[in-house]
């Protein structure tokens, strides 16, 4: 056999499919892993949301119909263009859904044109830069400690309009008193930049990361007709808000687009939606396809149809409970020895509680203690902390929002105890986990999504369809 190189290489074609065969058991046994993985991992998430409490400001728990929207083929499909106007076959039940989408965002939002085409709030925004402005303008935005969004951001802080459109973004004054921007000296500032410089704004941008009270639309449109440009509003966290009639009306006060993800106080799916009057129309239809995508996630657009009909009929109940709801937990916070900001302001006319974390720790060991005790918030920059120069990952900071413990139908006593369990964690410095416990029980009977059409499923029940 040693002088046979017949048998040598029967020996090594053996050896090689032996190794094979070793290597595509191991591939599978790797991969079946990580399958029953991600499985376990999305159960845990689902029963760790069912015995928490859900404050984070930017988030909600859709309705059982959205989640179905979202498990639907509509994912798998292609529509692209404007409805009635496709560049595929198959999409007659499609465009059925958007256009009935289209008619009931413009009927709750009272908008001439409406688009459900952006795939996020941050794509709805970048598509009012592409309409409005071109790459050097110079656009107007809230710094982000001030609550403005990183998508308003300018190039240096890695934002949106700056980085992605390549605009050139100056920050609005800012009243801390009031946390709102400051018309007049925005004014002042403004005019030296255009004595200094020669430049001029294109675009006013409005709405907020950290929206705690309306911002002032009709003196920013006024200041905007001044230079000839355009004002846009940012309601990704108060379009629940706003669809219900409790926090303000954009459009009517002088707006020229509003963008908006949906999944905050909308309580849709993630997605985005942009509103805005017919003269912008066919803007808005070139800059959105081909210009930004070619899909738009059918089954998301399905989704925000059906949490604009729950707008449509339930709203203007939820986003007033929403708003008292978030009142009351600011109130309960100060009684239990918390620092929540702008009390002599009523604290909010929104879903949104600031409060001052850093008398007691950073905002970033506070979010961490919360969430072992089983309540989910985020660390956040503060008005001062724009002056102090905090570093953004241990912010002075916390926010929280009431939109999703409202939605599971939590009231003015349940806030109480929520600012119980809070204090403490935070002032008491009880430990975690035996809150995290109490908290579990506290949030039991609370499983089911109210302002909906239908709550057969349990908000978070994790729905198997494997």
């Amino acid at each position: 056999m040693d002088g046979d190189p017949g048998a040598l290489n029967d020996i090594r074609q053996t050896l090689r499919r032996l190794a094979a065969g070793m290597d595509a058991e191991r591939r599978f046994v790797r991969a079946e892993e990580a399958f029953r993985k991600v499985l376990r991992w999305m159960r845990e998430h689902h029963e760790f949301f069912a015995s928490s409490i859900p404050l984070i400001a930017s988030e909600n728990v859709p309705s059982p119909a959205v989640r179905e929207a979202l498990a639907s083929d509509l994912g798998n499909r292609y529509a692209e263009g404007y409805p009635g106007e496709r560049l595929y076959a198959g999409c007659r039940w499609i465009d059925s859904i958007e256009m009935l989408g289209i008619e009931l965002a413009k009927e709750v939002f009272n908008a001439e044109y409406a688009d459900l085409r952006p795939i996020s709030g941050v794509m709805a925004n970048l598509a009012a830069y592409t309409a409005f402005a071109e790459p050097g303008d110079v656009m107007v935005a809230l710094a982000v400690p001030h609550g403005g969004h990183i998508s308003h951001g300018k190039r240096e802080w890695g934002g949106t309009a700056g980085t992605v459109r390549g605009l050139r973004v100056e920050r609005y004054e800012f009243d801390y008193d009031r946390f709102n921007i400051d018309v007049d000296g925005t004014r002042r500032r403004l005019e030296r930049l255009e004595k200094e410089e020669g430049k001029r704004p294109k675009v006013f941008m409005l709405g907020a990361s950290v929206f705690l009270f309306p911002h002032p639309v009709r003196e920013v449109s006024d200041l905007a007709k001044e230079y000839g440009a355009r004002v846009v509003y940012d309601a990704a966290h108060v379009a629940g808000l706003i669809a219900g009639g409790v926090f303000q009306d954009p459009l009517r006060e002088g707006a020229d687009a509003v963008t908006m993800s949906t999944h905050k106080t909308l309580a849709g799916p993630q997605h985005g939606l942009l509103l805005s009057w017919e003269r912008y129309a066919e803007d808005f239809k070139r800059v959105m396809f081909p210009g930004l995508h070619s899909n738009h996630h059918l089954h998301a657009v399905a989704g925000v149809t059906i949490a604009l009909a729950e707008a449509l009929a339930f709203y203007h109940e939820y986003a007033r409970r929403i708003v008292e709801n978030s009142k009351a937990l600011a109130g309960f916070l100060m009684e239990e020895g918390l620092d929540v900001l702008y009390g002599d302001l009523g604290f909010t006319e929104s879903h949104q509680v600031l409060v001052d974390v850093s008398r007691l720790m950073g905002g970033k060991e506070a979010e961490f203690l919360l969430e072992r005790a089983g309540i989910v918030v985020n660390r956040n920059l503060l008005p001062k902390d724009y002056l102090l120069k905090t570093d953004y990952r241990n912010p002075s900071g916390i926010r929280l929002g009431t939109q999703e413990v409202t939605r599971l139908g939590m009231g003015k006593e349940e806030m109480r105890e929520i600012a119980r369990f809070i204090s403490r964690v935070l002032v008491k410095r009880e430990d975690p986990e035996k809150v995290r416990r109490e908290v579990a029980e506290f949030r039991r009977p609370f499983q089911k999504v109210h302002y909906a059409f239908s709550n057969a499923t349990e908000a978070y029940a994790y729905v198997s369809i494997t």
